[in-house]
């Protein structure tokens, strides 16, 4: 919205300044950033009053959660995250094709995350919505995401290409509606599960966010220039530079929630935030060419989420085979930062060493941009 100032630059000559993406990031950065702050100690007390509070009377943590009891902290932090990166972007960003799609795949899955916190801590429902719904709404969204992206014009060839790391040429042009489909579904479901998995330490999944939105920025930017993806031999799509506006805003957003979701947390932020970053993430990856190297950026991620396949599947695969029908555990603990939990690890140790990680992968996933 104040990006369209520039038009007025020959009344005050600075306001051309608008008209860079750069500088409209960082704006973006730093209003969610003061978004956060000013939304959410009002938020956090509000969701108290409501008594919107995690509960954790399962055994899924087993004699973790004796430890490191966060019963009373209240989630759906996501809401605060939400409104930061929402009105930054609509602030900052020139809307096009991809913001639109961006914002709008955020803000449906903010909703399906909000509904399955809802129904757990208010209605007592222990499972939230079932897998089924979630999965319903989840295909549902990105099915529009797509159909929107396939028929604006500035989306509609580019979004056909599918690149990979490490190569200068599209693997595949002119792919199939269907294949899209399920390309995209995978990211945007598979990235929401997964920093839902991740979601289990104070810090630890907003801080690892961050760093994939940093990268992801750079990358929209790097998309979004000809000059830049020319010299770096990876795919220009126009447009696809207000992306990094909204990468920017999750940044300080993220920055801001992680005030509040630090050790010790006052704050979660619930399917409500996790559902619906990982689908904004995944989304993004997908429009900006850059969906197999999300990978490797999101690694801390990806690590959370096969640590919990590989858990489940040596289970059921030991219990088959043992004669009494017991299982054995992979790990101590599912997914991975239990695992070292129950190692003796104190939680903040767990947390500092997974965002180092994060970090590492985060220059290793901006290194593919060269290496081609």
């Amino acid at each position: 919205m104040l990006s369209y100032l520039a038009d007025y630059e020959a009344t005050f000559g600075p306001l051309r300044l608008l008209r860079f993406i750069t500088l409209r990031t960082l704006l973006a950065a730093m209003t969610a950033l003061v978004i956060g702050f000013i939304i959410g100690p009002w938020m956090i007390r509000r969701l108290k009053r409501l008594k919107f509070g995690q509960h954790y009377d399962d055994d899924r943590t087993g004699d973790l959660a004796h430890k490191f009891d966060k019963k009373n902290t209240p989630t759906m932090g996501g809401l605060m995250i939400f409104v930061a990166v929402a009105v930054s972007t609509l602030l900052w960003a020139v809307p096009n094709v991809w913001v639109l799609v961006a914002l709008f795949v955020y803000a449906a899955l903010t909703a399906v995350g909000f509904r399955d916190d809802y129904l757990k801590v208010v209605k007592k429902n222990r499972d939230g919505i079932s897998s089924r719904e979630k999965l319903i709404w989840q295909t549902v969204v990105t099915a529009i995401a797509l159909l929107v992206l396939v028929r604006d014009p500035l989306s509609a060839q580019k979004i056909r290409e599918l690149w990979v790391p490490f190569l200068k040429v599209p693997v595949l042009v002119g792919l199939p509606v269907a294949a899209l489909l399920v390309l995209m579904f995978f990211w945007v479901v598979g990235f929401s599960n997964a920093i839902n998995l991740t979601d289990g330490l104070d810090g630890l999944a907003i801080g690892c966010t961050i760093t994939v939105a940093l990268v992801y920025g750079i990358m929209a930017y790097a998309a979004g220039n000809a000059r830049i993806a020319d010299y770096l031999l990876i795919s220009y799509v126009p447009g696809t530079g207000e992306l990094a506006v909204v990468c920017g805003a999750l940044v300080g957003a993220g920055m801001a929630f992680l005030w509040y979701n630090s050790h010790p947390a006052e704050v979660f932020m619930g399917d409500t935030g996790s559902l619906a970053l990982g689908g904004l993430i995944g989304v993004v990856a997908f429009m900006v060419q850059q969906p197999l190297t999300l990978a490797i950026v999101g690694g801390v991620f990806v690590a959370e989420a096969l640590s919990v396949m590989i858990q489940v599947t040596y289970f059921k695969v030991t219990k088959r085979r043992s004669p009494t029908g017991t299982g054995k555990r992979f790990f101590l603990m599912a997914p991975i930062h239990h695992h070292f939990q129950k190692k003796g690890w104190p939680e903040t140790k767990v947390v500092l060493r997974f965002w180092i990680l994060s970090l590492l992968c985060a220059l290793v996933g901006l290194g593919t941009l060269k290496l081609r």
